[in-house]
């Protein structure tokens, strides 16, 4: 089954590539998404199929067959959440530490995927055609801490929208190795995949995108130093790459801190612990806190008794 969109070119919007115009007019589809309808053939103009460059006139009459959107190849678990807020556009999830978000090769199930398909029970967002939880950012399996889920397009598209913008605030607690002399910093240095190891990211000038991270020092060790960080911008990895290239690593980080990794901490110290945002129906600001959780602060503990 499909659904299909029709619409009259006005004069504001004639000459105006056929994406562009279309994202316009339909803002709950993303501008990704509309170039792969007109890729497949799904928008054509006074009934002739148009490619993603064409400008259409005034009057032209716009169709647009948008594919009913397919469900994610995932089974629903019922996995207990730690749900700090929610209501019927969206939910704040605190993921524990070990929990991967997204199934993939070798983590099919218990996933957080997994928990929101049978918590949510078919309320779920379905931008680009499958319908799934609408995770609108990801933290690393090993991170742990808040994050938000888009129930349905609208509220995906507003979120993602802030994201871009930089308004939707992201802080977390992290424990690094070293002292700082400055109580505040900023890293601006752009990201991309690691020219050696696809695997991993890293600060390069290739292929790499901006990235911007705030930090703040909240308390100092022998050897460590307890930072509060905010990100500006969100890559992949941004504060374990960042925090890496300024000589600084996050304690227990097994894939950019040193060899001798401190095992017991059972990956990365990093804890995603305040998200705000406006809502994306009533506009208003929330902020959302979550406590740093018992592997945080039992590290906390050895490090002020000098262990």
């Amino acid at each position: 089954m499909v659904d299909a969109m029709i619409f009259i070119v006005d004069d504001a919007h004639a000459g105006e590539r056929i994406d562009r115009l279309v994202t316009a007019f339909a803002p709950e589809l993303t501008r990704s998404a509309v170039q792969k309808i007109i890729d497949e053939g799904g928008v054509s103009v006074r009934g002739v199929t148009v490619g993603k460059s064409y400008k259409p006139k005034v009057g032209d009459r716009v169709s647009v067959v948008i594919p009913k959107a397919k469900p994610l190849d995932v089974l629903p678990e019922e996995i207990p959440l730690d749900v700090r807020y929610e209501d019927d556009d969206l939910l704040v999830v605190n993921k524990p530490k070990g929990m991967v978000v997204h199934p993939a090769a070798g983590n099919e199930d218990g996933t957080l995927v997994n928990a929101l398909l049978h918590h949510c029970r078919g309320s779920l967002s379905g931008i680009n055609g499958v319908i799934r939880p609408g995770i609108v950012h990801r933290i690393d399996k090993d991170t742990s801490g808040l994050l938000i889920v888009a129930k349905n397009d609208f509220a995906h598209l507003s979120l993602a929208e802030q994201i871009q913008a930089h308004s939707f605030r992201r802080e977390y607690q992290t424990v690094v190795y070293g002292g700082f002399q400055a109580d505040s910093g900023t890293v601006d240095a752009p990201i991309g995949r690691h020219p050696n190891d696809r695997k991993k990211m890293a600060v390069t000038q290739k292929n790499a995108k901006p990235a911007v991270t705030h930090y703040e020092v909240e308390r100092r060790f022998d050897g460590f130093t307890h930072l509060r960080v905010r990100l500006e911008t969100g890559r992949t990895h941004q504060i374990r790459v960042h925090m890496a290239y300024i000589g600084h690593p996050v304690a227990g980080d097994p894939v950019y801190g040193p060899k001798k990794v401190i095992t017991d901490l059972h990956g990365q110290c990093l804890h995603a612990g305040l998200i705000g945002f406006k809502h994306p129906r009533s506009r208003q600001y929330i902020e959302i806190e979550s406590e740093l959780p018992a592997y945080f602060t039992a590290f906390l503990r050895r490090l002020s008794h000098g262990d």
